[in-house]
């Protein structure tokens, strides 16, 4: 074999590398959602649609309770690895169930975010990044879009005296994109 076809075949080979590596780069990061806005606006719900089933934490309302939805606790969503601003409350509604709202979301795109009831405390900058997944945590389900006003019911069997915050988690790089101290009312 001449130098020429070595070379030749040596220079298609890594052409073949390079287009398979910038293809699993461009799955993986998804980058093209940085430029894409998924906006929803839900109303907040008067019932589960479901049958109310008190768990740790909740109980079935009681007679002379409020018949409109109740906001348990409250926080304001700070930045974490993407700019993120917004409102979350937790909320009992009038059948029993709770859940989560976000209002006013503001934050990028990105692949595979989840909403998440933590037990870690809310950081500032860097140091809260990545503390969310180390302790106690349940997800909510799939952000819905990264704009807008949104709802996520929370299991009856959630403890929420067992979670004192919400993030914006990145289930693909495992971190966050912001998050929110949530303050009982």
């Amino acid at each position: 074999m001449t130098k020429t076809k070595r070379r030749g075949r040596l220079w298609a080979g890594l052409l073949a590398a390079a287009v398979l590596v910038l293809g699993l780069g461009v799955y993986w990061f998804q980058p093209w959602k940085l430029w894409q806005d998924s906006t929803v606006r839900e109303a907040l719900p008067t019932t589960s649609g479901r049958a109310a089933q008190p768990g740790p934490g909740s109980s079935a309302v009681p007679p002379g309770a409020p018949t409109g939805p109740q906001t348990l606790a409250r926080g304001t969503l700070i930045s974490h690895e993407h700019t993120t601003t917004g409102t979350v409350e937790l909320i009992r509604l009038p059948d029993g169930s709770r859940t989560l709202r976000l209002e006013d979301l503001d934050t990028s795109n990105g692949p595979d975010l989840r909403v998440w009831l933590t037990d870690a405390p809310v950081k500032e900058g860097v140091a809260g990044w990545t503390v969310f997944d180390d302790g106690k945590h349940v997800s909510l389900g799939a952000l819905k879009g990264n704009k807008g006003d949104q709802n996520y019911q929370i299991p009856a069997d959630v403890n929420l005296a067992d979670y004192r915050s919400v993030t914006i988690w990145c289930d693909r790089f495992d971190v966050s994109f912001g998050a929110a101290s949530l303050t009982a009312v």
